[in-house]
């Protein structure tokens, strides 16, 4: 009985029928249109965006150099090199590179972090004019870390029970 069933619903497109339907239903209703440089979307706390390092209350960077958003990243975006500090013998990066055409934002660099160090911000309205501006360095990372600090750790707060 199925068989022919199917068989008549297939004949007469019955399912043709029914987006159509809903396509009439949909086309009358008013419509809302974002403008968007004058209104944006609400963004989630776990929103990713640009990365950004960030520093500790006395002003010292936090990344211990372990290198493990490096092991962990799947599109190997992040480079990282580092040496011994002279003043007191502590291993710290020399070089932090993240080529931003490479990144998927997948965040794991962010998890693996043990020191909280390497963060994506919420900020996602970024372009490039020249080449070689996709590959973002330690000093711009951290400038980005210290512009956008308090909405870092206010994002990290309200997101702190899900962690």
């Amino acid at each position: 009985m199925s068989r022919v069933t199917n068989y008549f619903k297939s004949l007469l497109l019955i399912e043709l029928v029914k987006g159509m339907a809903l396509t009439l239903r949909y086309m009358f209703l008013p419509k809302y249109t974002m403008r968007y440089p004058m209104e944006h979307i609400p963004k989630s706390n776990r929103f990713r965006g640009l990365h950004a390092l960030r520093r500790y209350a006395n002003g010292e960077e936090r990344c211990i150099a372990c290198k493990l958003c490096e092991a962990v990243c799947p599109a190997l975006a992040i480079t990282i090199d580092s040496a011994p500090r002279a003043s007191d013998g502590q291993r710290r990066t020399t070089r932090y590179d993240i080529d931003l055409f490479k990144c998927i934002y997948c965040g794991f660099c962010e998890e693996s972090c043990p020191v909280d160090s390497i963060v994506e911000t919420h900020i996602h309205e970024y372009h490039f004019e020249h080449r070689g501006e996709n590959v973002v360095t330690k000093p711009q990372l951290l400038a980005i870390g210290d512009r956008f600090e308090a909405e870092i750790a206010a994002a990290r707060a309200q997101d702190a029970a899900y962690r």
